[in-house]
């Protein structure tokens, strides 16, 4: 019997985003800092949810060099919380699939994920050149 036909789920699995996702969360992260913080997936992701508890703009990348001011176009922003019932500003959940993200600017937030049964190696990211540079979307279009 072969095992060099073992067969895994992969990006393109529908299954993997039709089943609930496993779940993933990290609480009361602080990136008020200079450096970016990092959080990484086990999983590829399935969705990801991030709510902001302080009172200052959390900005949200898919690559650490996106937070910088000159790649300020390949990030978002989650608004800082500001209503009376002291419930964080967050965005709905987001159908994406990633393996790591990148946060600064707020003292206090949460991200909450749905992740697949995907494993991180699963990603290829390749260069321009063919070369692969990461398991995550990197040099992408649109994600710096």
């Amino acid at each position: 019997m072969s095992l060099s036909n073992v067969y895994t789920a992969g990006l393109g699995n529908v299954g993997s985003y039709q089943v609930s996702g496993i779940p993933f969360a990290s609480g009361n992260l602080n990136a008020k800092g200079g450096t970016a913080l990092k959080v990484t997936f086990p999983y590829v992701t399935r969705w990801v949810q991030i709510i902001n508890h302080s009172t200052d703009e959390l900005t949200c990348s898919f690559a650490s060099g996106s937070l910088s001011a000159a790649a300020g176009a390949n990030c978002f922003k989650v608004h800082a919380a500001h209503n009376t019932n002291h419930e964080g500003a967050y965005l709905p959940r987001l159908e994406l699939k990633v393996t790591e993200m990148y946060f600064t600017g707020s003292s206090n937030f949460d991200v909450i994920a749905g992740l697949t049964n995907i494993p991180v190696a699963r990603i290829n990211n390749l260069s321009g050149s063919g070369d692969i540079v990461g398991n995550n979307w990197s040099g992408s279009v649109g994600v710096g």
